[in-house]
């Protein structure tokens, strides 16, 4: 089992910038894939950016040039950092970790989440 911790939600103005924190533990060889993915009210959950245990990333095209996914293996924690916030990234954010074959795009792929942590971007 893998268990994953999300920290560092919070309100900001728009344009400003947040950085979310993921924390894995337990069976963390079952985390090729970390990946960050968001929920708005009403809507459903999307993709926002995954990275692999090598460091490959890729992103969603809404958050593409202004969020950063990396990861700190030797701390099994994965961090997203969101900088030019817009209201439309208002939503939870959740952690989410798969082994080596993860579809980074597709959240049925990824085995463990988190609980998520509310981003919320005043205009």
């Amino acid at each position: 089992q893998v268990q994953l911790v999300e920290s560092g939600g919070g309100l900001v103005q728009a344009g400003g910038s947040l950085r979310v924190s993921c924390a894995a533990s337990g069976s963390t060889f079952r985390t090729d894939v970390m990946a960050w993915f968001r929920q708005a009210p009403g809507k459903e959950r999307e993709f926002v950016a995954a990275v692999t245990w090598g460091g490959v990333t890729s992103y969603a095209d809404s958050v593409k040039g202004r969020f950063t996914i990396s990861r700190d293996n030797a701390k099994t924690t994965v961090y997203l950092q969101m900088n030019s916030l817009k209201s439309e990234d208002t939503a939870v954010y959740y952690c989410a970790a798969g082994p080596v074959g993860t579809i980074w795009r597709r959240r049925e792929s990824y085995n463990y989440w988190g609980q998520g942590t509310q981003v919320t971007v005043s205009s």
